[in-house]
C-alpha cells in the first residue's frame, strides 16, 4: 500500500460522500417545492450569480453548488483512477460510470429548470443520481478491498451461479421500485394512501389517480422485503464459506426493513411539513445505501461465480 493508494482512498471517499449529499440536497429541493426557486435560469439563478435570498432560491442554488463541486471531485477522481490504475478494469469502469451519470443528472437537471418537464422525466433525474452514487460507492469499496489485498477478498469455494442471476434480477426490481416512489413524489400523490398498512381502510383501494400510484409502490416495496429476505436465507444457507458476502446481505435485509418502516413514517408525517420533508430525505437516504450495497453483492456474485473463480 502506498502514500498514493492512501489518497486516493481518501479522494474516492470524499467523493462518494460528495455524492450522497447530492442526493440529499436534490431531495430537499423536490420534498420543498424549490425546483422553480431559481426561475427558468441555469446556471445562473433568476438572471444573477448570486441569488435573492428567498428559502426556495436558497435552496435550489446550494443544490447546484454541491453538484457543482461534486462534479469536479468525480473528474478528479477519474483523472486519478486513469493515472494510478490504467492496467485495472475494475475502477476504470467505477470511475467512468460516476462520470457518466453525473454528467447525465447534471444535464437532465438543466433541461428540468430551463424546459417544462414531465414528473416521469423528474423521477428519472433521481434515478439517475443514485446510479452515480452506487457507482462512487463501488469504487469506495474496491479502495478499502485493494488494501485488504486481493487473496483476502477472494474466496476458496466458489459462489453458485444462482446467486449472481437472482442478485441481478433483486438490483433490477429495485431499482423500479425506486423510480416508481420518485413517480409517486414528483406527481404529488403521497396523499393518495392514508394510513399503514392499510391504504384509506382498505387492503385493496379504488385504484384511481394518486392512490393508484401510492398503492402500487407499496404492493412493490412489499415483494421487494420479500425477495431480499429470500436472497438473504438462500446466501447464508449456501455461503457459509463467505462471511463477507453473508454480512453485506444481512446488511442490506435490515436497510429494506428500515425502508419499509421510513415508508411507514412517510404516511403519518404527511400533515406535518416540516416532518415530511425529514422522513422523505431519510427515505431517500435509506434507500440509497441499500442499492449501493446491493450492487456489490451482484458484482461479488458475478466475479466469484462458478465456473469463474479462478478468474
Amino acid at each position: 500500500m502506498t502514500v498514493n493508494d492512501n489518497r486516493y482512498r481518501a479522494l474516492a471517499v470524499l467523493t462518494c460522500i460528495g455524492m450522497f449529499l447530492v442526493l440529499i440536497a436534490g431531495a430537499l429541493v423536490t420534498n420543498t417545492d424549490s425546483g422553480r426557486g431559481c426561475g427558468t435560469d441555469w446556471p445562473l439563478c433568476n438572471g444573477k450569480f448570486i441569488p435573492a435570498y428567498t428559502v426556495e432560491s436558497l435552496i435550489e442554488y446550494s443544490h447546484r453548488l454541491i453538484s457543482g463541486g461534486v462534479g469536479l471531485l468525480v473528474l478528479a477522481t477519474f483523472i486519478a483512477t486513469l493515472m494510478l490504475y490504467r492496467n485495472e478494469k475494475e475502477p476504470i469502469a467505477y470511475a467512468s460510470g460516476a462520470g457518466l451519470f453525473t454528467v447525465l443528472q447534471a444535464l437532465l437537471g438543466a433541461a428540468a429548470v430551463i424546459w417544462p418537464t414531465t414528473p416521469a422525466v423528474l423521477a428519472l433525474h433521481f434515478g439517475i443520481s443514485i446510479l452515480a452514487f452506487m457507482f462512487t460507492l463501488l469504487l469506495v469499496i474496491w479502495t478499502w478491498r485493494r488494501k485488504r489485498g486481493t487473496a483476502a477478498d477472494k474466496p476458496a469455494t466458489a459462489i453458485p451461479r444462482a446467486v449472481f442471476a437472482f442478485s441481478l434480477f433483486i438490483l433490477v426490481y429495485t431499482y423500479f421500485v425506486i423510480y416508481l416512489g420518485a413517480y409517486v413524489r414528483h406527481t404529488d400523490s403521497a396523499g393518495g394512501c392514508v394510513g399503514w398498512p392499510l391504504c384509506n381502510g382498505e387492503f385493496v383501494p379504488d385504484l384511481q389517480g394518486a392512490t393508484m400510484y401510492v398503492f402500487m409502490h407499496r404492493v412493490a416495496a412489499a415483494v421487494l422485503l420479500v425477495l431480499i429476505g429470500w436472497l438473504a436465507l438462500y446466501i447464508n444457507r449456501v455461503g457459509k464459506e463467505h462471511p463477507g458476502m453473508r454480512k453485506a446481505m444481512n446488511v442490506t435485509f435490515v436497510l429494506v426493513c428500515c425502508q419499509v418502516l421510513s415508508g411507514a413514517l412517510l404516511t403519518v408525517t404527511l400533515r406535518n411539513e416540516d416532518w415530511f420533508v425529514f422522513t422523505s430525505i431519510l427515505h431517500n437516504m435509506i434507500v440509497s445505501g441499500l442499492f449501493g450495497i446491493l450492487s456489490d453483492i451482484m458484482i461479488r456474485a458475478w466475479k466469484w461465480r462458478e465456473g469463474r473463480l479462478q478468474a
